[in-house]
C-alpha cells in the first residue's frame, strides 16, 4: 500500500461518489421500467403450509446456525441499545413500542436471510456473505424503497405510542422502571394505555405484514415492479386470512419470546422467521 496525496485521495472519492450516483440512477430507471409489471398468481394455502414453512425455516437456520447468529447478533445489540436509551433518556414509555417495532421493521432486517434461503433452495453453497448478494439484485432500488416505507411506518408507530402514553398515563414519566410497571398494571390510565396500545400496535403490525410478507421475497426472486410486489403481497394476505392470521401470531410470539430474553433471543427468532418467510412466499405465489 502507498500513501496517496490529497489530490489523488480527492479524485478517488469523486470517482466513488460518481459510481454511487450511477448505481442510484440505474435503480431508479429499473423501478420505472418495471412499474405495472404483470402480477403473479396467488395461491390459497392452509395452516399446514404455515407450519411447514416454519419447519423449513428452522432447517435453514440449523444449516447456517453459526453464520446466521453472527449476522443477526447485531439485532440483539440494537435491542439492548434501544432499551438503554429508553431507560436513560426519559423515554421509558417507548421501551415496549421500540421492542415490538421488530414486527414492523423485521422484514427489512431479514432481507439477507431470504436471499440465503433462495440460494440454498437452488443448491448453492451459502455462507453469511451471501446475505449481501441482495445488493446485486436488479430490484435493489425497489427493496430499498420498500424498506424506507417500513421505517416510516415504524416511526409513525412510535409517534402514536407516545401520543397514547401522553393521553393515558402522561405527561409525567415515572421515575423508575418499577414505578412505571406499577402504574401500567395497577392504574386506570395504565390499563387504558395497554388497551389502546395493543389495538394500535395490531393495526401497524398487520399493515407491515400485508405490505412486506410477499413483497421483499418477490423482488428478490423475480424482476418485477415495486407496485406489483406490494399489491401481490396484499392479495396474498387477503386471499388467506386464516393462515396469515396464524402466521402473524407465530411472528408475534417468537419476537415476544426473543425480546423477553433480554433481546438475545432475537438472534434465533429473527433468522428462523426470516428463512421461514421465504418458504411461506414460495407457497403463496405461483
Amino acid at each position: 500500500m502507498s500513501i496517496r496525496n490529497p489530490i489523488e485521495w480527492s479524485g478517488a472519492q469523486i470517482v466513488s461518489a460518481a459510481h454511487a450516483a450511477g448505481a442510484v440512477q440505474r435503480s431508479l430507471d429499473h423501478m420505472r421500467e418495471t412499474a405495472h409489471s404483470p402480477a403473479p398468481a396467488v395461491r390459497r394455502i392452509t395452516n399446514a403450509d404455515v407450519w411447514q414453512a416454519l419447519r423449513l425455516g428452522f432447517a435453514d437456520f440449523e444449516a447456517y446456525r453459526s453464520d446466521v447468529i453472527f449476522l443477526c447478533a447485531t439485532y440483539a445489540l440494537v435491542g439492548l441499545v434501544m432499551a438503554r436509551i429508553a431507560f436513560g433518556a426519559d423515554l421509558l414509555p417507548l421501551l415496549f413500542p421500540l421492542a415490538s417495532g421488530f414486527a414492523i421493521i423485521g422484514p427489512l432486517a431479514a432481507v439477507g436471510l431470504y436471499e440465503m434461503s433462495r440460494q440454498r433452495e437452488m443448491g448453492a453453497q451459502v455462507g453469511w456473505a451471501n446475505a449481501f448478494d441482495v445488493l446485486k439484485a436488479p430490484a435493489v432500488g425497489g427493496i430499498a424503497a420498500l424498506g424506507v416505507m417500513l421505517i416510516v411506518l415504524f416511526l409513525a408507530w412510535l409517534a402514536v405510542a407516545w401520543v397514547i402514553f401522553q393521553n393515558t398515563m402522561g405527561p409525567v414519566v415515572p421515575s423508575s422502571p418499577l414505578a412505571f410497571a406499577h402504574d401500567v398494571f395497577f392504574t386506570a390510565g395504565g390499563r387504558a394505555m395497554i388497551a389502546l396500545g395493543v389495538g394500535a400496535g395490531f393495526v401497524f403490525a398487520l399493515l407491515a405484514m400485508m405490505l412486506s410478507v410477499v413483497s421483499f421475497p418477490l423482488l428478490l426472486d423475480r424482476d418485477t415492479g415495486l407496485d406489483t410486489a406490494i399489491t401481490t403481497s396484499f392479495r396474498a394476505v387477503i386471499a388467506n386470512p386464516g393462515p396469515m392470521a396464524l402466521w402473524g401470531l407465530v411472528v408475534a410470539s417468537l419476537l415476544l419470546a426473543g425480546t423477553a430474553l433480554v433481546f438475545v433471543g432475537l438472534t434465533v427468532a429473527v433468522p428462523v422467521l426470516g428463512h421461514a418467510t421465504w418458504h411461506l412466499y414460495r407457497r403463496l405465489v405461483a
